[in-house]
């Protein structure tokens, strides 16, 4: 018998188009929920058409669509509405009407305009869960403002912290905005208020900015400094690239092996298996660290980054080898959790994706389905709603639905 997954039976709308909407919702559909992304049939209008200059020609710039590597698109159906048709619409509030959830990432405001804000949907459907994911969220003086992840990430204090000393701070791809301060912590508005909901019978708006989600996840950072009340120099502190034993090196064949030995023991470890037990005593002496960094970086160049592997690991020792992304699929840890994962699409092709993270051991998430063509479920979705054929032959015609 299959385990029912832990989201079975929630009904999501995703309006979300760039990297935190899908992500959030990539992560609810991998744990059961059913997905119906609605997506914007016929030419992209307004600044979208503009991308194309003089030519006319639309640029992608951000995404792949419904190219089946794309992990942030599985597990989702598919509809094309032109939510500024009358039959777009109505056809979406009679969705919302049947929905747990709407997620959308919309400028504040523009849900309104458009008639489906949370104000109509909430009074046709008390029970529903309306999620916004902004920049600067849906109050204060930014909170119109346009930007991505690097804006954001600067507002919030954390690109200061992370780069290299004396160097300009370094942009870690769009990884903590988009991905964990926007997606992640909508999943998680999402899932609270579900939990609500079954305490209270209501649902609500869940208002994430992806600036709070990433001053959250410097939250250590900022207790420090609210405690000793001195502002962190980027890449002089322990966990930033100054200590020698919570760094990176690079080994005889240009590879790359990180080491993290913070505690005393895990560090008195290190020396013993490097042969640099004169500096056991030396973990915190500032005056050393240059001189020990530069003795391993020396050590290091030594051996190969699977040989130096090899050998940290059996002393007990927080070592890890930095893989590129083509290594990823052979290693044993990572096959070992399924994190790297072959689905076979309908063609009966063989296709690689990152697998489930969250592991649960009664429901487990699963993928189910591969990205899907726009307006591939319409004709699906709206008989579910009611309408017939004629109807959804006529909204096509009038460019309403795909």
């Amino acid at each position: 018998m299959a385990a029912i997954a832990p989201l079975s039976g929630i009904k999501i709308i995703d309006l979300t188009k760039l990297a935190p909407g899908p992500h959030c919702t990539m992560i609810l559909g991998d744990l059961g929920a059913d997905i119906i992304k609605v997506e914007e049939p016929g030419a992209p209008t307004g600044r979208r058409a503009e991308q194309g200059g003089a030519t006319g020609k639309v640029k992608r710039v951000v995404g792949f669509g419904s190219v089946p590597t794309n992990a942030l698109a599985r597990n989702k159906k598919s509809i094309g509405l032109n939510l500024k048709s009358g039959p777009g619409k109505e056809i979406f509030v009679r969705l919302a009407q049947r929905a747990d959830v709407v997620v959308e990432e919309f400028r504040p405001g523009v849900a309104k305009r458009l008639g489906i804000g949370y104000d109509v949907l909430s009074v046709r459907n008390p029970r529903l869960i309306y999620c916004a994911v902004t920049g600067f969220g849906q109050t204060g003086p930014y909170k119109d403002l346009v930007g991505h992840d690097l804006n954001y990430i600067a507002h919030s204090g954390a690109l200061s912290l992370i780069g290299r000393r004396d160097q300009p701070p370094t942009i870690p791809l769009n990884l903590l905005a988009d991905y964990a301060g926007g997606g992640m912590h909508a999943a998680i508005g999402v899932l609270a208020a579900l939990v609500a909901r079954g305490q209270t019978g209501r649902g609500q708006f869940v208002d994430i900015a992806m600036l709070d989600g990433v001053m959250l996840l410097i939250a250590q950072a900022l207790s420090t400094y609210y405690t000793n009340d001195k502002i962190p120099r980027r890449g002089n502190t322990s966990m930033d690239g100054a200590a020698p034993y919570y760094n990176l090196y690079e080994t005889s064949d240009g590879k790359t092996i990180t080491i993290g030995s913070v505690e005393p023991w895990f560090y008195a470890n290190l020396c013993r298996a490097m042969g640099c037990e004169q500096y056991i005593t030396d973990q915190n002496n500032h005056a050393k660290w240059t001189e020990m960094q530069e003795h391993l970086a020396a050590l290091f160049k030594t051996r190969t980054r699977d040989q130096w592997w090899e050998h940290l690991i059996k002393a007990d020792i927080c070592v890890g080898r930095m893989l590129t992304l083509d290594e990823l699929a052979s290693d044993p840890q990572i096959r070992a959790r399924n994190m790297i994962v072959e689905v076979e699409t309908p063609t009966g092709e063989k296709i690689k994706q990152v697998g489930i993270s969250v592991k649960l051991s009664e429901t487990p998430g699963s993928i189910r389905s591969l990205a899907a063509r726009l307006g591939e479920h319409t004709e699906e979705v709206l008989g579910d709603l009611g309408y017939s054929m004629a109807d959804i032959a006529r909204w096509r015609e009038e460019g309403a639905i795909k």
